[in-house]
């Protein structure tokens, strides 16, 4: 993010030279040119003033995306075992979790998906805060209880990246903390979009200096070659990361849902309701209400077929690989979930009556609507799981980008500061008024877009008629103080 302002008259000329040639006489009227100090000034006034929200988040965001190997080194003993002869039962399995924590209520098990593996029994507990669960490792070769931790959302995140998450999200301070993340998403696509019309509006002598950094530059000038060029090589990824995470914001993400919705975009859930039940589906909840012993709910009428038989059950209807296996609740069946997230994914799901073992739904990911499938997909790449230790990768390497992008900016714009001016100062950006010599065809359909864009992302427009009111003030204070230097009084 490129801040580029020229902060005193007697450097304009030196700024303007280090900033590339200028348009040529011919392009001096075109509708770019008239446009590229608005954008200018925004991109500076984004760049001083949103920058270190986005660095919070790229610093956060980085440490998020090494948190997975690091919960595998760091919780080995709970996720790992040493490879028996024959996994027990299930339901045997279950039962040692329940008797390790006789007062919690099982919601879900993820049964061992590869050798080596434990189980993961997922409780509530009055230990364990609303929203998360109590993690149970057992050892499916011997039902031993090799430990237990809290676990967070669909995924299993474990203390460190649950707590790795949760600063990335609202530095751990609730919903005043969300403001922070939305904020920081609604002006990365601006910026960066801002930053790459910027620096493709440039002249240059060849092709290969949109990506090469320049050789032999110095000072400003090399910073903003470095600058320019990794900006242009990590704008998609930085667009999509904004993208993918005002889904989750507040206000944007209502917006966003509400379009969804309306779309036929929505994501189906499998319906695991018994005829009669008031059952609702298995979504996303790991199952709900008390369980009695290995697989069978207390309180429900009739008999339990229990975990095995319905895992088997599933298992005949093609639901195979990594599983989460919600336990059935009063009115409700078993709920069996494909949750392999890593491309191709496997994400598809039967419900299971846990009267006769019968499945009485199924949701194949095939039939997702396609919004649906694009809007999960985006999600689990920012999340870092799509594509496992190459998403991990990708994402610390976005993270890093954007932190550089805004360590060169801050350069430059300590490079161009004022130098003889005593009082505190963030320089001056490009001056006012060249929005006037755009033509009305191109400002009327801008200024519609940036007032639908606003409505849409309200803390862009917010924060954006933040921006414009502190620019009129101090272009008032400004001519103020001209008036009087004129007139000596």
């Amino acid at each position: 993010m490129a801040i580029d302002d020229p902060v005193q008259p007697a450097q304009e000329a030196q700024a303007d030279t280090e900033a590339g040639p200028a348009p040529a006489a011919g392009e001096r009227g075109t509708t770019w040119s008239a446009l590229r100090p608005l954008v200018l000034r925004v991109h500076f006034y984004a760049g001083l003033l949103i920058a270190p929200l986005l660095l919070i988040a790229a610093t956060s965001g980085l440490l998020y995306a090494l948190s997975f190997q690091a919960e595998k080194f760091l919780y080995s003993h709970e996720l790992e075992t040493a490879v028996g002869e024959r996994p027990l039962p299930l339901g045997d399995q279950l039962a040692a979790a329940r008797a390790a924590h006789p007062k919690g209520t099982v919601t879900a098990v993820w049964p061992s998906a590869e050798d080596g593996a434990t189980t993961r029994v997922l409780m509530t507990t009055p230990e364990v805060e609303e929203g998360k669960s109590l993690a149970v490792f057992v050892d499916p070769y011997t039902a031993e209880v090799r430990g237990e931790l809290t676990s967070y959302g669909s995924s299993g995140a474990l203390p460190l990246r649950t707590w790795l998450d949760g600063l990335h999200r609202d530095l751990h301070l609730g919903d005043l903390g969300r403001h922070y993340g939305e904020l920081a998403a609604s002006w990365l696509w601006v910026v960066a979009l801002g930053g790459l019309f910027l620096w493709l509006g440039r002249r240059r002598a060849a092709k290969r200096d949109l990506v090469v950094p320049e050789r032999g530059a110095e000072g400003r000038r090399r910073t903003l070659s470095r600058h320019g060029t990794l900006g242009t090589v990590a704008v998609l990824g930085l667009v999509l990361l904004s993208a993918t995470g005002l889904t989750w914001s507040r206000y944007a993400g209502e917006n966003i849902g509400a379009v969804q919705d309306q779309l036929g975009g929505a994501t189906p859930v499998v319906s695991a309701a018994l005829a009669g039940g008031g059952g609702d589906g298995g979504g996303e909840h790991e199952g709900h209400g008390g369980h009695g012993g290995a697989g069978s709910p207390e309180g429900t009428a009739g008999t339990d077929i229990g975990i095995d038989n319905a895992l088997a059950a599933a298992r005949q209807a093609g639901i195979g690989g990594k599983l989460s296996v919600i336990l059935p609740s009063e009115g409700s069946g078993y709920v069996v979930k494909e949750t392999d997230t890593q491309f191709p994914v496997h994400l598809d799901s039967v419900a299971v009556d846990p009267a006769d073992g019968l499945v009485i739904d199924e949701l194949r990911f095939a039939d997702y609507p396609l919004l649906a499938q694009l809007t999960r997909f985006g999600i689990d790449a920012h999340t870092g799981v799509l594509l496992g230790l190459v998403n991990q990768l990708a994402l610390a390497a976005l993270a890093s980008s954007l932190i550089l992008l805004i360590v060169w900016g801050y350069r430059m714009w300590w490079l161009r500061r004022p130098t003889k001016e005593r009082r505190l100062s963030g320089g001056r950006p490009v001056p006012r008024g060249a929005w006037r010599k755009a033509p009305v065809t191109a400002l009327l359909p801008l200024a519609a877009l940036t007032a639908l864009v606003g409505w849409f992302v309200p803390l862009l427009g917010i924060s954006l008629l933040a921006f414009l009111a502190v620019d009129l003030l101090l272009g008032a204070v400004a001519r103020f103080r001209a008036r009087t230097a004129r007139t000596g009084t």
